[in-house]
């Protein structure tokens, strides 16, 4: 059972719902310690005074803002939580907007929001409900582990979701900080026309599930590798530029191979004969990326792999040649 990060109360209007936060996601990513090279040494951190040179224990460490050279203002742990907003541990809701007015890039970390207790739950699915219905996310701050935070309460199926949101003044302003975007609008064209074919045909319902983390598994699949005493693979640099010259027919490929994908997906690979198995494989493999494909590969212990390009690994898997190397060793 997860245990909450932080609890307090909901309040909006005059009414109060006591909550308890707690982390919607988790990390995933492939951690490694840092070791002198051919060694078996940890390499450690450590709070070291800059002019003598010695460690210093955490209970004698203070912050200090910096107001001129060599000058700086101390200030204690303690004090900064002395002046914290919203020490009695509240979220008061101050407004209700749309929720599809907030551009993405304000938002931050999303947490979960439970009632705290059993008694709480009616008036907190009366919140969730009115949420929902409204298409409204409501507006607060509050503060965790030193720090205020701008936030939207929104509604989700059966949770209410906090969700931390960037200030203003934390947003940068695309036209003015990047180089080289566009002038004007694309006019309607037939470009236009197929780019929108291409979205078309690729689109699809959302599904998490059907995305990975293809570098996590490749960096495993490195360390498995390594330990082993086994080839690895290098990976394939980024493709070229496409020409604006030669812009249409890209756009012209992308969309027959699109199309030739759904229509082999579509087939009944049961019932079809072993040419359309094979294409309809080939298809799905098509919409691979390389990691996943060397995965896949190294599975079925495809032989020679770590050398292979995208496309050679594709007409391995499609064409079965680790189950033919199976049956031959058999």
């Amino acid at each position: 059972m997860a245990r909450a990060i932080w609890t307090g109360v909901i309040t909006f209007g005059l009414v109060t719902v006591p909550v308890g936060l707690f982390t919607a996601t988790e990390d995933h990513t492939v951690h490694f310690h840092q070791l002198q090279r051919d060694t078996s040494d940890r390499i450690r951190n450590r709070r070291v005074n800059e002019r003598t040179g010695k460690e210093v224990d955490a209970s004698d460490i203070v912050k200090g803002y910096e107001v001129g050279e060599g000058e700086y203002v101390v200030v204690e742990p303690d004090e900064l939580d002395d002046i914290a907003p919203g020490r009695s541990r509240t979220l008061d809701i101050t407004d209700f907007v749309p929720l599809d007015e907030i551009a993405p890039v304000y938002f931050g970390r999303a947490y979960y929001l439970a009632p705290r207790g059993e008694e709480y739950r009616k008036v907190y699915e009366l919140l969730r409900s009115a949420l929902a219905e409204a298409g409204r996310a409501g507006i607060a701050t509050f503060v965790l582990r030193n720090r205020q935070y701008l936030t939207a309460l929104r509604a989700e199926d059966d949770v209410l979701v906090l969700q931390t949101l960037h200030w203003a003044d934390e947003v940068r302003d695309p036209g003015t900080e990047l180089p080289d975007l566009p002038s004007g609008r694309t006019g309607r064209g037939k470009e236009l026309d197929m780019a929108l074919r291409l979205v078309d045909a690729l689109s699809t319902p959302w599904d998490p599930s059907r995305y990975e983390d293809t570098y996590q598994e490749q960096v495993r699949e490195l360390v498995r590798a390594k330990a082993e005493g086994r080839e690895i693979a290098t990976a394939e640099g980024p493709p070229q530029a496409t020409d604006v010259v030669d812009l249409m027919d890209v756009l012209q490929g992308s969309l027959d191979r699109a199309k030739g994908a759904s229509k082999a997906a579509a087939k009944e690979t049961p019932t079809g004969s072993s040419k359309e198995k094979k294409a309809s494989r080939r298809a799905e493999l098509q919409r691979l990326g390389k990691a996943e494909l060397y995965r896949m590969a190294t599975e079925q212990d495809v032989p020679g792999r770590s050398k292979m390009t995208r496309d050679q690994l594709v007409d391995a898997l499609a064409g079965g040649g680790a189950r033919r190397k199976r049956a031959s060793a058999a």
